[in-house]
């Protein structure tokens, strides 16, 4: 098979996964949608998100806009090509697609879940999946599309396949190309890191400010429609958890492959192999992803959980029989060509780069069960944060800050290991096939984790709707396993983030300082390592700090509402007291709070959460993209430290704050199905003491482990390609 032939696998691959996504995204809109009450609480979801995402993308266009304009500008001034500006926003438009086509299905699975909910669990996993699955392949199938376009593209003006071997790698058009490559990453990332950090403000101060008010102060249950913010939080699910998480995987997915090549193209021999060979692995990954989506289904009384794991672990163990034989084509056709694939001297053989990505993602593995340990009820981390919410919010929150603490430890050696295992096999190389490793069947994965939000949404829908008690049980079904699978999928991120960071932070020092040290002692070194360091640590103050003033707009909001409002506050008694009594409702009492529901304002609540994100998600966001620019013209020593210092302190606290609120959101659900208890010698269920201690720890944690957590893991990588992209006008 020639390199042209291989060249079009990218694109074709792509294009599989798209189709793959509209013939499901088709499926789900003909499932019934329920019955009109349903429906007007969908249709309430799906305007509130596609408001925001119409406002968010509005902004972020002019962002996009102004930072192409200056890669161009920058790169004719040196007589560089002006296309990195053409990729940074094919790049771009490629994410911000992804997260649309993802929350747009996402909105219209929900309410079909919750229908499909009331025949049975099966076919609510199904859909509630497959909704998830659209958002999954919708990422891979336009990432790889993209780049493979591009790629093709800029050979056809470069030649890049030719004139590979026996020169500098800087002076060969296939360093070119890579180069621009690296501007798409760059559009990713930008938009990755303003939907995640966007994303997460809105659904968090929903979800805070909706909690605080509602289960703490008014003692009605979650999801509530009495609650003028449940919409809201609702709303959030899809922006943050859909829209935000995909375009984070994107930026992820994009990031591992584009490291990959950015090192392969510096290769001393085989360099076309070496760039060519992560493309092909992430084409099949999608194939092989898409063939895994089969595999999810259960039978009813079933467990959800075996389903999904059966999916996503089938496809990593398919993944890893083919890329063997993937890695040995390569290797065996570099060889022919008398070319090896050389690092540091000697010829790289198949088991040499199969390694290094089989350990990747046997990490990814590893570090997915560490964190379900760590965030799933009924473990002793759990248990221990359960325990200590007998005593109130404080004990609750050091004891959640401590589990946190804690599991940075045993992924941190995971991810170690990885780094270790794949350096000594084929060196930095070898660190980036770990990362492509973790995230070669990204379709898969992203279809499990977005499943979460859908199921969440589909429970929301099912309660406002006042569906019956066996349908909430299989929805909260769905939504316990889709808590475990989101937990197991940030830690998947975190590790790869990780790995992508640090192949992408090598292939900065191979451009910008191929023949310089980077001793500790330098001062410029140093001062980068902390100011590094410092990074994460300004990035997720800014971040809870928009969290937190965005809860108290919307505390403020529905306190007002509940007081000014006149039906509200005597059908909140109605509620509470039922609660309390631990009975159901009569048709007369069902009937007046359906009345007073109609009186909540959500559009106030809908518009405080998209405000409060879009003009909070500015400053973060920025921050990320021009630090490494102003450090590293300052000085490229100081730049590298500043990397390597925001690698380390940002994938601790990534991991700290992504467990420490999986903890905390766990041990609240345990205490709410124990039984309900007041004697403060018992002290359980929902309404105790230990309950609103709980339900306080895991409003701390929710900006924890949905805000600040999972954009770390983006910051890290942004301004590792940042750097990449900058480092030609570095010299």
């Amino acid at each position: 098979m020639d390199n042209q032939t291989l060249l079009y696998m990218i694109p074709a691959a792509g294009l599989i996964g798209l189709v793959y996504a509209y013939t499901t995204a088709t499926w789900i809109g003909k499932q019934d949608p329920g019955d009109r009450r349903m429906q007007t609480i969908a249709d309430q979801i799906y305007k509130g998100a596609m408001a925001f995402i119409a406002a968010e993308y509005r902004v972020l266009a002019i962002f996009v806009v102004a930072v192409a304009a200056l890669l161009i500008m920058l790169n004719l001034s040196v007589g560089a090509s002006w296309m990195i500006g053409l990729a940074f926003i094919t790049g771009a438009g490629a994410s911000a697609l992804s997260g649309y086509f993802g929350m747009r299905v996402a909105t219209q699975a929900n309410v079909r879940t919750a229908a499909a909910a009331r025949r049975g669990l099966a076919p609510a996993l199904v859909i509630a999946f497959r909704g998830g699955a659209v958002m999954g392949m919708s990422v891979v199938g336009l990432g790889l599309l993209g780049l493979g376009i591009l790629f093709i593209a800029f050979n056809s003006s470069t030649n890049a396949l030719a004139n590979v071997e026996g020169v500098e790698h800087g002076k060969t058009a296939l360093y070119q190309v890579v180069q621009l490559l690296a501007g798409y990453s760059m559009g990713a990332s930008s938009i990755a890191l303003f939907a995640r950090v966007g994303g997460g403000i809105y659904t968090k101060a929903a979800d805070v400010g909706g909690d605080l008010v509602g289960k703490v102060e008014s003692g009605i249950p979650e999801d509530h429609p009495l609650n003028p913010a449940t919409i809201a939080d609702n709303v959030g699910d899809n922006v943050g958890d859909v829209a935000g998480m995909g375009a984070d995987l994107f930026e992820s997915y994009i990031a591992a492959i584009v490291g990959a090549m950015v090192i392969g193209v510096t290769l001393q021999q085989g360099r076309l192999e070496a760039v060519l060979l992560p493309m092909v692995l992430a084409a099949i990954g999608v194939v092989v992803s898409v063939a895994a989506t089969y595999v999810v289904k259960t039978k009813e009384g079933g467990n959800p959980q075996s389903a999904l794991n059966g999916g996503s672990t089938g496809a990593a163990v398919v993944m890893v029989a083919i890329a063997y034989f993937v890695v040995d084509y390569f290797v065996g056709v570099a060889a022919a060509g008398k070319h090896p694939i050389m690092y540091d001297g000697s010829a790289k053989t198949t088991l040499d780069l199969f390694i290094p990505m089989a350990g990747g993602l046997a990490a990814g593995v590893a570090i997915g069960f560490i964190t379900d340990y760590y965030c799933s009820k009924h473990k002793p981390p759990v248990d221990s944060v359960v325990a200590q919410s007998a005593t109130g919010p404080a004990t609750n929150i050091i004891a959640g800050l401590g589990v946190g603490m804690r599991s940075t430890a045993a992924p941190v050696v995971c991810i170690a290991a990885a780094i270790l295992l794949a350096n000594h096999y084929a060196g930095l190389y070898g660190i980036a096939l770990a990362g492509l490793g973790m995230l070669s069947t990204t379709g898969i994965q992203l279809a499990v984790d977005a499943y979460g939000p859908i199921s969440d949404n589909a429970g929301g829908i099912a309660q406002m709707a006042n569906l019956p008690h066996e349908v909430r049980e299989r929805t909260d079904n769905l939504d316990a396993v889709g808590n475990t699978t989101a937990a197991i999928g940030k830690g998947f991120a975190i590790g790869s983030a990780a790995l992508a960071a640090l192949a992408l932070f090598a292939g900065y020092k191979q451009i910008a300082l191929p023949t310089t040290a980077m001793p500790l002692t330098h001062p410029h070194v140093t001062v980068g390592l902390l100011i590094g360091g410092m990074m994460p640590f300004l990035f997720s103050s800014m971040a809870m700090k928009a969290v937190g003033e965005a809860a108290m707009e919307m505390i403020q909001e529905v306190r007002r509402q509940f007081r000014e409002i006149p039906k509200l506050r005597p059908a909140l008694e109605l509620v509470k007291a039922a609660e309390d009594e631990n009975r159901e409702l009569t048709d007369a009492e069902e009937e007046q709070i359906f009345e007073a529901t109609k009186d909540a304002q959500v559009a106030k609540c809908v518009a405080i959460s998209t405000q409060a994100a879009i003009k909070r998600m500015i400053v973060p966001g920025l921050l990320a993209v021009i630090s490494p620019v102003v450090m590293g013209f300052w000085s490229p020593l100081a730049l590298g430290g500043l990397l390597a210092g925001t690698l380390v302190s940002g994938v601790m606290l990534a991991i700290f704050m992504s467990n420490a609120g999986g903890a905390w959101d766990n041990a609240k659900k345990q205490v709410e199905e124990q039984k309900k208890d007041y004697d403060l010698k018992v002290n359980t269920g929902k309404g105790s003491e230990r309950h609103k201690a709980a339900v306080i720890g895991d409003t701390v944690g929710d900006p924890f482990k949905d805000t600040a957590g999972p954009s770390l893991n983006i910051l890290i990588k942004l301004m590792s390609i940042v750097a990449v992209v900058i480092a030609p006008f570095l010299g």
